[in-house]
């Protein structure tokens, strides 16, 4: 099971985990699943809630993750909080728009952030596993590139001279954050007896 009921993170996730030979199933078989309320206050919290709670509905392993965005210039914000950074019911483009208001003026060399993944994967019995992935970079002036989703336009990864939303869905997939804690969820899937 993918514990989410973003169509974007959704799609990269399957993307992620299509080469293991196993069926993955997603919300939308599920619509009275409940909706999990991210109130941890660390990623991991949020990941393994999520992963716990749709895993017992369910009665199928299930997998899910929480991502921070961390910014320098910011003393770490907006952190876990991205995905509603301006306010509940924000848009990707208004979390992207309210960061670069904020980092206005802030020299390229404050600008550094990181994205972190956490990944849980969650069994209906309550065995859990969590791993992680981080992605380093800078956030730009000002969004560029229309692929992806969220934070994409805006998050500069220097050892390619783009951001992630100038990237083609292969390439980010090979090295995003979420890329990188999947690859390891790929791992746990295909050793273990999920």
């Amino acid at each position: 099971m993918l514990a989410t009921r973003n169509l974007d993170k959704g799609r990269e996730l399957e993307a992620l985990l299509k080469d293991l030979d196993i069926r993955i199933r997603t919300l939308a078989e599920f619509p009275a699943a409940p909706e999990v309320v991210e109130d941890g206050e660390t990623c991991e919290a949020n990941a393994v809630k999520k992963a716990m709670a749709i895993a017992q509905y369910t009665k199928l392993p299930a997998v899910a993750d929480d991502t921070g965005l961390m910014v320098q210039a910011l003393g770490g914000r907006p952190g876990i909080h991205a995905a509603r950074y301006a306010g509940e019911g924000a848009t990707y483009e208004s979390n992207c728009t309210k960061l670069l208001q904020e980092l206005a003026g802030v020299p390229r060399e404050r600008r550094g952030a990181r994205f972190v993944t956490v990944a849980a994967i969650a069994d209906p019995k309550g065995k859990v596993e969590v791993v992680q992935g981080i992605l380093d970079g800078l956030i730009t002036d000002r969004p560029a590139g229309t692929k992806g989703f969220g934070y994409d336009p805006v998050f500069f990864v220097p050892e390619l001279g783009k951001t992630l939303a100038q990237l083609t869905p292969e390439e980010k997939n090979r090295i995003s954050h979420r890329a990188l804690a999947f690859a390891k969820i790929k791992e746990l899937l295909a050793r273990a007896s999920w």
